[in-house]
């Protein structure tokens, strides 16, 4: 049985698309989320087979949430949403299918028996392009029940630990709600230790240490590790012997 995640920001659209899935015994329905913020933390805990995604959501569109995935691991998208000119935009995006509202239960089988198609025999899948990592505009983080839009350009150090991915700005310290591999792809944010991003505009010193590796010190006197591994890189991009 296929595992979704269904996010609308809509209450009845949420319940009315979660009663057709049930009824098509093909789908369990492991979270509904009322927007994209929630969608994405759901989406990386639970996993899913596949998700029903609303398009036109309030601060954080479907569209954009789906540029927000990580193309490794991405389930199938689904597009369910009353606006049909996104249809071309949603395919473009490496959307799997796409349902206007209200959707039709036959319209869905079909949906639903393509996915199993795939699972079974593994097939290509339909109307796939290769993704085109695009840079994200805003990088959104949560904290006191509020939802924060941050410019990755104000971002000094993207670190990851046990409590989340913390981002390092010159007064502040924020959680985002995406992992170190999405942003360290879809930003200008560079890979200087395994658990840390830096931004190279950023720096203003590279401490060298005795057993090969480095500290980092920006421009607001934050601090980040290098590796061994990573530390020829940074000094090639600078130029440095």
């Amino acid at each position: 049985m296929l595992k979704a995640i269904v996010i609308d920001d809509e209450l009845y659209a949420r319940e009315e698309l979660n009663e057709l899935l049930v009824e098509s015994q093909q789908v369990e329905v492991i979270a509904q989320c009322s927007n994209a913020i929630e969608g994405l933390k759901a989406i990386n805990s639970l996993k899913p087979d596949v998700i029903f995604l609303d398009i036109h959501m309030p601060q954080i569109t479907g569209l954009e949430l789906l540029s927000m995935l990580d193309p490794v691991s991405m389930p199938k998208v689904v597009f369910v949403t009353a606006y049909d000119e996104y249809a071309i935009k949603a395919f473009e995006d490496n959307a799997f299918d796409y349902l206007l509202k209200p959707v039709e239960s036959s319209r869905l089988h079909k949906t639903l028996q393509r996915i199993k198609l795939i699972n079974e025999q593994k097939l290509e899948q339909p109307n796939y392009s290769p993704i085109i990592s695009q840079k994200l505009e805003l990088i959104p983080c949560s904290g006191f029940n509020r939802i924060l839009l941050l410019e990755p350009n104000n971002i000094e150090i993207a670190m990851s630990e046990q409590t989340g991915v913390h981002l390092l700005t010159d007064s502040d310290k924020f959680t985002a709600s995406l992992s170190l591999k999405v942003l360290e792809e879809k930003t200008d944010l560079i890979r200087c230790h395994r658990q840390y991003l830096i931004n190279p505009t950023c720096i203003r010193e590279i401490k060298l240490l005795d057993n090969g590796s480095a500290e980092i010190v920006t421009k607001s006197n934050h601090h980040a590790p290098v590796s061994r591994r990573y530390l020829k890189v940074i000094k090639d991009r600078f130029g440095l012997l």
